[in-house]
């Protein structure tokens, strides 16, 4: 039993019935389609692995699914295209941690290479900076397409999709497996696999788990360039990321139908599924001011947090973080284009969970931190999941 319809769970259950035929695997979804969530709001990148400690699972899973993510998208027809991107530095203070970056790169074993203002003008000829650096193996695609053709493979190797099916409780079996409790009935399962994002640290607890840390949504908030502006980028432009500050900082991404999103920024969201600020959840409100791992990390990154926030009140202050890898783009030509919410694992000190979390129990396997790169290394996070589970299950 999966829960979640996300694309790491999809990419699980896939990788269950492809590498153990005869395997009876459901997944559980509650929405009325599959990667509602951080995988139909997301920018759509495949991921390098520029930015991860080497020897991680971040690290070695993303350099892993980038390549197995393309292959997978070029197997089944879906659009993709290995664009490259720049991370560039705008100022002499930068320098440092590009530099730094370069040589986590190269420790991942990246084909990156450092350029001077001439040479990233050649890619990309709008760009102003001091130096930057080229990641040609980065990439773009459509995951929401991604996450469809998995469900199509799943129902062809035998396996079930149950859209419209919200877990409500878990509970041990006995002798073995789990009995999962939904609002459309029960199910019994002898392997419980926990995908369910946003709201996986709950689903931990029903089935007995006490999660090492908690989830805090963080809702990332995009525009897009007006049409007549779009070829100011031609492919993927970042900035280099502060790494005293937790997000990366907006960028600009040129997306697999044409079109140029702009962002994300990250503002507290006041609900696990509250992409605008118009929808709250008192429940998840409660859940997040609660929590003295959110107060802790507030308390060391509230000027960074605050400054999100008043980014995304003023379409003026996010065309300036812009301007500053772009300077030919101003307010007048962004439009509002969507957000999507992060699923953050928080742990009890303030500290963000930074890599990939899974933790095991008898008959679970539950996935407590997948953020970006997540649907980049689906595929080898779903290889990890299927390698924990016994043989005999």
């Amino acid at each position: 039993m999966v829960v979640g319809g996300g694309i790491v769970g999809l990419a699980t259950a896939w990788r269950l019935l492809s590498e153990r035929p005869g395997s009876s695997v459901t997944v559980l979804e509650k929405e009325d389609r599959v990667g509602a969530h951080q995988t139909g709001h997301n920018s759509g990148v495949i991921h390098a692995g520029v930015y991860y400690k080497p020897g991680s699972l971040k690290a070695r899973m993303c350099a892993a699914g980038s390549a197995s993510m393309v292959a997978f998208c070029r197997e089944h027809g879906i659009p993709v295209e290995v664009c490259g991107k720049l991370i560039v530095a705008t100022s002499e203070e930068e320098l440092g941690r590009l530099g730094a970056l370069h040589e986590r790169s190269l420790a991942n074993g990246l084909p990156v290479e450092l350029l001077d203002p001439a040479g990233a003008a050649e890619f990309e000829p709008h760009v102003e900076c001091v130096r930057a650096m080229r990641v040609a193996s980065t990439g773009i695609t459509d995951f929401g397409r991604v996450c469809e053709v998995l469900a199509e493979l799943i129902g062809e190797l035998g396996g079930e999709v149950r859209l419209g099916s919200k877990v409500v409780s878990v509970t041990p079996a006995a002798g073995a497996g789990v009995v999962v409790g939904t609002d459309r009935g029960e199910v019994a399962a002898d392997v419980l696999v926990n995908c369910a994002g946003l709201q996986s640290d709950r689903v931990a607890r029903m089935a007995g788990v006490r999660p090492p840390a908690r989830i805090v949504p963080f809702r990332g908030e995009y525009y897009e360039l007006v049409e007549s502006r779009r070829g100011l980028v031609k492919g993927l432009i970042y900035p280099v990321p502060d790494p005293q500050f937790p997000f990366l900082g907006v960028h600009l991404t040129k997306m697999i139908d044409g079109s140029v999103h702009a962002g994300p920024n990250a503002v507290l969201a006041l609900a696990r599924e509250g992409y605008s600020w118009g929808r709250i959840r008192p429940v998840d409100v409660a859940s997040a001011a609660g929590y003295g791992g959110l107060w802790r990390l507030a308390r060391k990154h509230w000027k960074y947090g605050m400054g999100e926030v008043r980014r995304s009140l003023s379409k003026r202050l996010f065309a300036a973080s812009l301007a500053r890898l772009v300077p030919a783009i101003g307010p007048e030509d962004l439009v509002r284009a969507g957000a999507g919410v992060r699923a953050q694992a928080i742990a009890p000190d303030g500290g963000l969970v930074d890599d990939f979390l899974i933790v095991e129990a008898p008959g679970q396997v539950h996935v407590l931190n997948a953020p970006s790169p997540a649907a980049t290394s689906s595929l080898e996070i779903a290889r990890e999941i299927v390698g924990r589970i016994p043989v005999s299950a």
